[in-house]
């Protein structure tokens, strides 16, 4: 049963790679691309599955996720006829290097916990010619997952509080930082507060094992979900209505929530 589950997952690969040979071959639009007219729509593809995984629908996780499949095969198929490597290389590639950072798995090695794989991983991949812990954070990251991955990689080699509470106080030197500057008038210095106060309050949610750039998402959802009733049930124009009137709308959509 389970080779059968096996054969039936390389069978849909393979079709997925036979269809982009043909589309590549036979389609005017799909001819045309290449790896720089992809990039923008694979990183809208990767928002857009990242939505359905927030919002848990398991239909649009399973479609984005063959859109995603899609992108790195059309990519393998571009470098295939520039004859750079094809997409067996790079599945071969991304083996190899899991067998090599998981010698837990793979080797003699003993782990702990989980935290222990995570420092481990770190050091293998400074032995593999890493110059930095940091390297392989990617500039284009949004800022706030930027600084969570940097803050998780930087703590497994040991750049880390001991305890949350130092870390807390962090957060309240910064935000007293903050405060003191927004009594002058360089807005330069206002942002430069503003940033780190912002940043240790992610060391600070990373302590909780919050992630901060969900637990903002899901913010947004809620003001958009909350503002659209408003809009929705507004018995006139917005702009002609009081905060007050807004506010009771406000009020009446977070009650239906409950």
């Amino acid at each position: 049963m389970e080779y059968l589950k096996y054969k039936d997952k390389m069978t849909a690969f393979g079709r997925l790679l036979k269809i982009m040979d043909e589309l590549r071959e036979q389609c005017p639009w799909d001819r045309k691309q290449t790896w720089q007219s992809l990039r923008n729509l694979s990183i809208e593809e990767m928002y857009e599955l990242a939505d359905a995984i927030l919002d848990e629908n398991v239909s649009e996780v399973k479609e984005e996720l063959g859109d995603i499949l899609l992108h790195m095969v059309f990519y393998a198929k571009i470098a295939e006829e520039k004859e750079l490597f094809d997409i067996s290389d790079s599945l071969q590639f991304v083996c190899e290097k899991l067998i090599a950072r998981h010698p837990h798995i793979y080797g003699d090695l003993d782990v702990k916990d989980e935290e222990e794989v995570k420092r481990n991983w770190e050091q293998l991949k400074l032995k593999e010619g890493k110059k930095s812990v940091l390297q392989g954070v990617p500039n284009s990251l949004p800022a706030m997952v930027k600084a969570y991955r940097m803050q998780e990689k930087t703590a497994q080699v040991g750049f880390e509080w001991e305890n949350k509470d130092q870390v807390w106080d962090k957060v309240q030197e910064e935000f007293e930082e903050f405060r003191a500057e927004l009594k002058g008038a360089d807005q330069e210095r206002k942002e430069e507060e503003f940033g780190d106060l912002i940043f240790s309050l992610i060391n600070y949610a990373r302590f909780e094992d919050i992630d901060p750039e969900t637990a903002l998402e899901r913010v947004n959802k809620k003001f958009k979900r909350r503002f659209e009733y408003i809009e929705e049930n507004a018995p006139q124009s917005l702009t002609d209505m009081s905060l007050e009137d807004m506010d009771a709308l406000w009020n009446e959509a977070k009650h239906k929530e409950k």
